[in-house]
């Protein structure tokens, strides 16, 4: 037990409950601070996916791009003999594997 002072109970007892009370509020306090970590790492996390999303879609309008300049570059009959070619190769199924590819990626 403390040793008998000059002060007055009620302030003793007035700072043992604030400091009961600082106590008792520190798992609360401590809860609060990891849920406000906790959705700013979410956060941070969709607006990455959001940027992924974005980029993936530059990606496919780029590729896109230069493929109908490709196509717009070639003489007409060699275009109709190259797509002679490419009907009867396996470059159709490779470009629908990518496009599955890429659809899947980007959702």
């Amino acid at each position: 037990m403390a040793m008998p002072t000059p002060m007055n109970g009620m302030i003793t007892d007035a700072v043992t409950q604030t400091n009961v009370k600082v106590l008792g509020d520190a798992p609360a306090m401590a809860m609060g601070a990891i849920y406000q970590s906790l959705s700013h790492s979410t956060g941070i996390l969709f607006e990455n996916a959001v940027s992924s999303q974005q980029q993936l879609g530059i990606a496919s309008q780029a590729a896109t791009n230069q493929g109908v300049i490709q196509i717009y570059a070639i003489a007409p009959m060699a275009a109709a003999v190259a797509t002679s070619k490419i009907a009867n190769s396996d470059v159709p199924d490779n470009m629908l594997s990518l496009l599955t590819t890429l659809k899947a990626t980007a959702s």
